[in-house]
């Protein structure tokens, strides 16, 4: 970490943002040493919800943990969901049926559309803008109403199974989900109209808290902060898993490393999402959506595991540690907003603190997955 900037200790003073600020998105605090309005040094500090997730997986067995997955990121919830289930299935050797598989990658997707358009219209509204964040939960509603007909929940999921799902869909999932992706590749234009190409926008983010691929790597960050600063990664493409090979889709990234560039990277995404579920739903397989046989008690062999999966906000890794029994010994979850966090108490040094939001909203962050 880069020496912070010395100035005389008279000439400074500490500015605590938050806990409870609206613009650290949840129960963050920002401890800032100011020179006027400009930041000297910052540090993060969190702690104020953490849950002891990890702990309580030890306590209860793998379908009883299963809950917890979506009660961290409760906006992508089920990216999360899916890393767990593939993870059992990859250390217990359980089968999942093809149809299932697509139906997972098909609602991931389409929870990673409506995690970004929450942070898109958050994040605009934060810069001063209100409006967009009416017309991205608008869409953001129709995602909702997709999935709550097929999973019986809007937010906190728990719509996959060891082995498969729970719910098959039926064709009215299908039409809904058709009608929906010409619906939002036209919003998509809309918002690039209101919002991308307006000038005041763009002032605000262009050359905005420059990362360099060196700085992302030494913290360890993924998404659109790592992409947005010219780094290729993304583990649909890099760690293939599930049917993803199966699709054809692009992964965008920009070298500029300012907060433009990882707001440009979040809005091409959602296009590419549009493209995946477009192809899964046209190479949606007949068949079962659980195996002849699942196993009624989850016992993994004995041994190390890891699964990561692409969320909505970067690299989310689970290691497992089974020692045979129906509990596990340890699990240690890998959470891709903590990463990306910590890049925030250095790279702000010399920002104006108004700038200094623009780059927290640019991270994505979404705190109770970092107070896990």
């Amino acid at each position: 970490m880069s020496e912070p900037v010395r100035i005389q200790a008279d000439e400074t003073f500490v500015l605590n943002v938050g806990p409870q600020h609206p613009a650290t998105h949840g129960v963050l605090r920002v401890k800032m040493e100011m020179d006027g309005e400009y930041i000297v040094n910052a540090e993060t500090v969190i702690g104020y919800i953490h849950r002891m997730h990890e702990k309580m997986a030890e306590l209860k067995t793998y379908p009883q943990y299963y809950m917890n997955l979506s009660r961290m990121d409760y906006l992508g919830a089920l990216g999360y969901c899916h890393g767990h289930v593939l993870l059992v299935e990859k250390a217990s050797k359980i089968e999942v049926p093809e149809r299932a598989e697509y139906i997972r990658a098909i609602t991931v997707e389409l929870n990673r559309i409506a995690s970004h358009l929450f942070w898109f219209g958050a994040f605009v509204m934060d810069l001063g803008g209100f409006s967009p964040l009416m017309y991205a939960l608008q869409d953001r509603e129709y995602i909702l109403d997709i999935l709550e007909r097929i999973t019986g929940s809007r937010l906190t999921y728990s719509y996959y199974r060891f082995g498969g799902i729970y719910n098959d869909v039926d064709e009215q999932f299908v039409e809904s989900t058709r009608k929906f992706i010409p619906r939002m590749r036209k919003s998509l234009k809309k918002y690039h109209r209101l919002v991308t190409g307006n000038i005041i926008f763009r002032k605000r983010l262009e050359g905005n808290a420059l990362l360099s691929r060196e700085t992302c790597r030494k913290y360890g960050a993924s998404s659109a902060v790592a992409r947005g600063s010219g780094i290729n990664y993304d583990v649909r493409k890099n760690e293939p898993y599930s049917v993803y090979p199966e699709f054809d889709f692009d992964i965008p990234v920009y070298s500029e490393g300012d907060s433009m560039a990882r707001y440009k990277v979040r809005m091409e995404e959602m296009e590419q999402s549009l493209r995946i579920i477009e192809q899964g739903l046209d190479k949606l397989p007949d068949g079962p959506i659980m195996p002849k046989k699942p196993p009624k008690i989850i016992k993994p062999p004995v041994g190390d595991y890891y699964q990561a999966v692409e969320t909505a906000r970067g690299n989310f890794g689970i290691r497992l540690i089974s020692d045979g029994t129906k509990n596990p010994y340890r699990l240690k979850l890998r959470s891709p907003t903590y990463s990306n966090m910590h890049l925030f108490d250095e790279s702000c040094r010399g920002l104006l603190i108004m700038d200094a939001l623009a780059f927290m909203g640019s991270l994505d962050l979404v705190i109770p997955e970092i107070d896990r």
